[in-house]
């Protein structure tokens, strides 16, 4: 007979499980409960064998006892095979061993997934309806921080969130996704597209536009390096950039997303990939995702394709072009991108020749993938596949048909997720969409995720947020405002130039809405969706930056619009005026007329009509300046510089000349647009290219 202590012994554990709280433990729980049952069989196994009598009598393990050799054997065999199933067991591990080749943990893991668990890998939701329990419950695959706006998002933390609290909110999401039955990471994205610029202290560099006159790869891609470090400190992996569209109207209210007019131009500028996601190796395979390490992130190139070209510059609108020039102008960077291994690509919202890109198969699906052998995942925009009908979700099944079919992998959803798993689940099951596709989709997201590391490193820790807002950073983002700045004018006719400015003068006047507002200098997507004025993060304005260049004994008076009576009572030495437009994004930045908004035109007729003046544009793109070229002695695009206004300082008064040439032909009048360089009506006022330069000097 066994007694009560040889029966626990048998069936007696290794050791508990972990506590599931302990995200850290799901693979040491998988090997223990493996080791238990394998155990338990094989002493089962022993005591058959050294001791058959225990079962061919009655005892507390086999009360029913075995009479004969027969049923013996059976026995045996039964645990045997039990041994044998718990050994094979051991292979639900395979997807979780980092020695496996990443193919196998892919097909391992995807072939385990029930079609609920691969339909919330495809599931991207926002920050605002994301919790641990809605991760653990629809398994959801990705989160987003949308910058607060009219939609609502946001990371839901307070505007001036220190990175530890990222930190935290990442991880507690992190958490709730790794508590399901497969224990799948989830990826987290944010638009961190010029720096990261949701989060406050971060460093702030110049918009794309700007980015694009320095015709500098190195530049662009130490700013990517850059980027990268910011957003992992905050815990994040995954930017929805770069924009790699080629704005051909800048009317577009998305062209300062845009490093150019050249599609040469806007190859150079995806070298900021290798920047954010490491340099490809000489051993990757062509189309597939590469990050080299936990600095670094998976970037995604947007919008595929034709959303610089719409007609009259109309976001989201419609891209008239054959094929041969769609694919001369606006597909070149997309081959680039894939080559340099980026991981995502996103789907533009616009149309080509009627056709909305989330359904145009023969481009996503015919040659994105199968031409160009892309194997990361495409991903859709912010409610994308809604707008495939007319109006938008007016028949929301169709769309996610249509989508899904087109060869869309990740859909932004980003609210409404139940209605879209509902939607898709229903679709699946009833064979309108076939489960090859499925499986293609989550294939292509779990490879990133693999690709990331995100199985093994699924957590960030505090280590990486020194690098937010980072002395070293801010001076790489005041070398890009420097490189950027294109000196348009400099001197009236028969006048000595007026650039650069003596450092020491008696009182200098800086006047303009934009002199003194980091939010004005840095633009759309700065904190806010649509950017805002004033000193919304940290930073440098202009009118600071000027106070801290001139000499201690240099007067420095700001007033934003003095009057005449205010000029004529004052005997400045010269002004900076520093005007432009106000903060936009996307649709809202969509502009028939192009003009300086007022008080812009008044502060440059009252001011330059009464002092030497020089004019600082902050805008995203050229507007109309030809009504105020005579009465303005220097002129200086500044685009949108960012939050480091002593790079616009250093040029302006000489420790480092003008270089840059301008990436977009600036017009004269709206009514020649689209205008581009190499077009038969081609008569700008600045052409592409353009651009004066002076020596660096110490001016005194």
């Amino acid at each position: 007979m066994v007694n009560e202590k040889q029966t626990a012994k048998i069936v007696e554990p290794v050791s508990r499980i972990p506590p599931k709280d302990n995200p850290t433990s799901s693979r040491s729980a998988e090997i223990l409960t493996w080791i238990n049952k394998t155990k338990t069989a094989l002493q089962i196994f022993h005591l058959s064998i050294h001791k058959p009598s225990l079962f061919l009598s009655e005892s507390p393990l086999f009360p029913m006892g075995f009479n004969n050799m027969g049923k013996f054997s059976v026995l045996l065999m039964m645990v045997m095979m039990w041994c044998w199933a718990s050994m094979a067991e051991a292979e639900y591990m395979l997807y979780k061993d980092p020695k496996q080749p990443q193919s196998v943990r892919i097909n391992d893991l995807l072939k385990r997934m029930t079609l609920e668990e691969k339909i919330g890998q495809m599931t991207q939701i926002e920050k605002s309806v994301a919790t641990k329990e809605v991760m653990k419950k629809y398994l959801i695959g990705s989160v987003l921080s949308a910058p607060v706006s009219v939609f609502g998002g946001g990371s839901g933390l307070p505007k001036q969130a220190p990175p530890e609290m990222w930190v935290n909110m990442v991880n507690d999401l992190q958490k709730g996704a790794l508590s399901t039955r497969l224990g799948i990471p989830l990826i987290y994205g944010i638009d961190a597209v010029h720096g990261h610029n949701a989060v406050y202290r971060a460093t702030i560099f110049p918009h794309n536009s700007g980015l694009g006159v320095t015709r500098d790869p190195v530049l662009i891609k130490k700013i990517g390096a850059a980027t990268a470090l910011e957003v992992r400190a905050t815990g994040i992996q995954y930017t929805f950039a770069p924009c790699i569209a080629v704005c051909r109207d800048p009317r577009w209210g998305r062209c300062y997303e845009s490093y150019s007019e050249d599609p040469e131009i806007v190859r150079l500028m995806t070298e900021i990939i290798p920047g954010l996601q490491g340099e490809i190796t000489d051993d990757s395979k062509k189309g597939a995702p590469f990050v080299s390490g936990q600095q670094k992130l998976a970037a995604c190139a947007k919008h595929y394709v034709g959303d610089g070209g719409t007609h009259l510059g109309i976001n989201t609108g419609n891209t008239i072009l054959d094929r041969k020039k769609l694919f001369s102008i606006h597909m070149p960077a997309y081959n680039d991108s894939v080559i340099k291994g980026v991981t995502t690509i996103m789907a533009s919202f616009s149309s080509w020749n009627g056709v909305k890109m989330h359904a145009n198969r023969n481009l996503i699906t015919g040659y994105l993938k199968n031409k160009l052998k892309f194997k990361g995942f495409v991903i859709s925009d912010w409610q994308g596949i809604d707008m495939i009908t007319d109006p938008p979700h007016s028949n929301y099944t169709y769309s996610i048909l249509t989508g899904i079919n087109a060869g869309i992998d990740m859909v932004m959803v980003p609210l409404n997720y139940t209605e879209f798993i509902d939607g898709l689940t229903y679709l699946v099951k009833n064979k309108f969409i076939p489960m090859s596709r499925i499986d293609d989709a989550v294939e292509r997201i779990l490879r990133v995720k693999f690709t990331l590391g995100l199985f093994e490193n699924p957590f960030a820790d505090y280590s990486m947020t020194k690098y937010l807002g980072c002395q070293e950073h801010r001076d790489l983002a005041r070398e890009a405002v420097r490189k950027s700045l294109v000196l348009l004018k400099n001197g009236k006719p028969s006048m000595k130039p007026l650039l650069p400015l003596p450092k020491r003068a008696s009182k200098i006047l800086v006047a303009g809405s934009h002199a003194n507002s980091i939010g004005y200098q840095s633009g759309g997507w700065t904190i806010d969706w649509q950017g805002s004025s004033g000193n919304l993060t940290v930073g440098t304005t202009i009118l600071s930056a000027v106070e801290k260049t001139v000499d201690p004994n240099t007067r420095v008076i700001y007033n934003e619009n003095p009057n005449q009576d205010y000029l004529k009572s004052n005997n400045f030495d010269f002004a900076i005026v520093v005007v432009g437009e106000p903060p936009y994004t996307e649709t809202f930045g969509d502009n028939l007329n192009l003009t300086i908004p007022e008080p812009g035109p008044s502060t440059i007729k009252t001011v330059c009509g009464s002092v030497k003046c020089v004019v600082i544009l902050i805008t995203g793109r050229p507007l109309v300046v030809q009504p105020y070229i005579d009465s303005i002695d220097a002129l200086v695009a500044a685009w949108l510089p960012g939050t480091e206004g002593q790079g616009v300082t250093d040029v302006l008064f000489g420790d480092y000349g003008f270089t840059g040439k301008l990436a977009r032909t600036w017009f004269k009048s709206v009514d020649q647009l689209p205008m581009n360089v190499g077009d038969s009506h081609y008569d700008p006022l600045y052409p592409f290219g353009f651009g004066l330069t002076t020596t660096p000097t110490k001016a005194t």
